[in-house]
């Protein structure tokens, strides 16, 4: 387990649990955001993998190795499946953080 502080300034106006109750909030809607946008994504690659035959791992293997050609399907499934990895990558970050 990593652990890293969270350094903030606020006036002596605002109430510690105030400030904590609203970082908590905005993470859980940039979670929440994060889930929606990794769900289009798979259901993106998932379109394709029925359509093409292959897994998106195989794709991403075939295509980085050049042996699938120049398609504009191809382009598109790389891009979706590079959303995909992203939005899973900040999912997993997110989903460790608590306040």
């Amino acid at each position: 387990m990593v652990a890293f502080a969270l350094k903030a300034h606020f006036p002596r106006s605002i109430e510690l649990e105030d400030a904590r109750s609203v970082v908590d909030g905005a993470l859980r809607r940039e979670t929440e955001l994060a889930k929606a946008r990794r769900m289009h994504f798979e259901r993106v690659c998932k379109t394709f993998e029925q359509q093409l035959g292959m897994t998106s791992d195989e794709f991403m293997q075939q295509f980085e190795a050049g042996t699938l050609g120049d398609d504009a399907i191809y382009f598109t499934w790389y891009a979706a499946k590079r959303g995909l990895d992203i939005w899973n990558h900040k999912l997993l970050i997110l989903s460790g953080v608590t306040v």
